[in-house]
């Protein structure tokens, strides 16, 4: 999925020049990586407020436009108030078609109410990870990657190589190799107790 960003090019930088741009209702950022040197820009601020409210925005490839230059790139950080809803920086970063892109992807989490171990035991879904980083070719990027508990009982759990990731993408190598949950279903309290403590002996005949 591509997203268009417009942006123009920025000309002052510093503390005061930032603080100007904010005030005019833009937004400072950098465009760095690939064979080009970084690139300062400016956003407009409420554009961008409203796009950083979408999920996808964060997980997609973007089509960012800088004054009649379009270059393929991904959201690498944002910088934001403290405590009021403003966009203080943001930072994007050059991809490449031909070359693998390392992306956090959300998870999608489906039938949680119909698993097993919700619907039959009452047992609590633990989501141990909200987001994948994966690799793949940006034409391979998916928006999102989507987590079934269908058929997961109390006490199980869906590890990163149980996924289906869509083809050409994969999990970065420490996750394939550690292989760590996903998610899993805790067992309503007392239930393990309940299972593991023995019936009371029958008491001797007097």
């Amino acid at each position: 999925m591509q997203i268009e960003v417009i942006a123009q090019k920025r000309d002052a930088q510093g503390t005061g020049a930032s603080r100007r741009l904010r005030h005019a209702g833009f937004v400072p950022g950098i465009v760095y990586g690939g064979s080009k040197a970084p690139l300062a820009i400016q956003l407009d601020h409420n554009a961008l407020y409203h796009a950083l409210r979408k999920e996808a925005f964060h997980s997609s490839v973007l089509s960012l436009k800088v004054e009649g230059t379009t270059e393929m790139a991904l959201l690498r950080d944002v910088q934001m108030h403290a405590y009021k809803p403003l966009i203080l920086h943001v930072d994007f970063q050059r991809i490449d078609a031909d070359h693998k892109i390392h992306v956090k992807v959300p998870l999608h989490f489906k039938n949680e109410d119909t698993a097993p171990g919700v619907k039959l035991t009452h047992g609590l879904v633990n989501h141990v990870m909200t987001e994948l980083d994966v690799a793949c070719l940006p034409g391979n990027l998916p928006e999102f990657i989507e987590v079934d508990l269908g058929n997961l009982e109390a006490g199980h759990s869906i590890h990163v190589n149980d996924l289906k990731l869509p083809a050409g993408v994969e999990p970065v190598a420490h996750l394939k190799a550690e292989n760590p949950a996903v998610v899993g279903i805790t067992p309503p309290k007392g239930a393990a107790a309940d299972e593991e403590t023995p019936a009371p002996a029958a008491s001797p005949a007097a």
